[in-house]
């Protein structure tokens, strides 16, 4: 499943586009500027392609591929491929300084990936080298043992859930992918901001936290704890989605 952002003409590569400008002065509210960073955040750009991500989360991301050393990114919605592009550019980062192997991957999974493999290709011809793509929906058990099958053996996993933004897919995102987030890893649920009702964007329905907190309360669940210190930045779209795994599960 895919992020619910409307698609527009506009979406398609475009190199040199910025984001619009957030003004904001002594009279401008908090619950102003924070409503207009969420327009902005949605026409932004990086090496062409749409990111969709707030830059405080992007640093966030940074922070936490460094500290848990990961390899590999498993991506629940590709939307257009931006953010492929910029994991991919940080895990080449992280095995330049040596904290990872070289083989670092992406591996972004979307109901339908043509649109995605076209922009990927206009960004960079060479981009599946480094970027799996991979067509499926999050809800099928069965497509976590393909998504399994991409990563090299070993390696860290660092799983990322950016679909409907709902219970049902939010929760089986978690139910179903969470096995390959490692002692000390991160499962990050994004845009719990839609349960929000002073931030969420209009026609989504919500279901994100309460999602995340059932499963929290099952066995599953149980092995992580929610990492509320990592909202670090003050504006984020992801309250409660920054999960880290403590413990595993005992051999049965």
């Amino acid at each position: 499943m895919t992020d619910a952002h409307t698609d527009t003409a506009t979406d398609d590569f475009d190199g040199d586009r910025l984001p619009p400008t957030v003004a904001a002065d002594h009279q401008t509210t908090l619950l102003e500027y924070r409503r207009a960073r969420g327009r902005q955040h949605v026409r932004d750009w990086y090496a062409g392609l749409r990111i969709k991500k707030f830059p405080e989360d992007l640093r966030v991301f940074e922070h936490v591929l460094w500290s848990s050393r990961t390899q590999v990114v498993v991506e629940l919605g590709t939307h257009l491929g931006g953010s492929s592009l910029w994991f991919r550019d940080r895990l080449r980062t992280l095995a330049g300084y040596g904290r990872v192997p070289e083989a670092i991957r992406v591996i972004s999974v979307d109901l339908d990936q043509s649109r995605a493999a076209a922009l990927l290709g206009s960004a960079d011809p060479h981009f599946a080298r480094d970027i799996t793509l991979v067509a499926g929906d999050v809800r099928d058990p069965g497509l976590a043992e393909r998504v399994e099958r991409a990563i090299p053996p070993g390696a860290r996993c660092l799983v990322v859930e950016d679909t409907l933004h709902e219970y049902d897919t939010t929760a089986a995102a978690l139910r179903n992918f969470a096995h390959l987030v490692p002692d000390g890893g991160f499962f990050v649920v994004e845009d719990g901001i839609v349960d929000d009702p002073d931030l969420c964007p209009p026609d989504m329905p919500g279901g994100v936290v309460p999602a995340i907190g059932d499963w929290l309360a099952g066995d599953q669940g149980s092995a992580f704890t929610t990492r509320r210190d990592l909202e670090l930045y003050g504006v984020t779209s992801h309250p409660h989605g920054w999960l880290q795994r403590v413990r595993r599960h005992p051999a049965p």
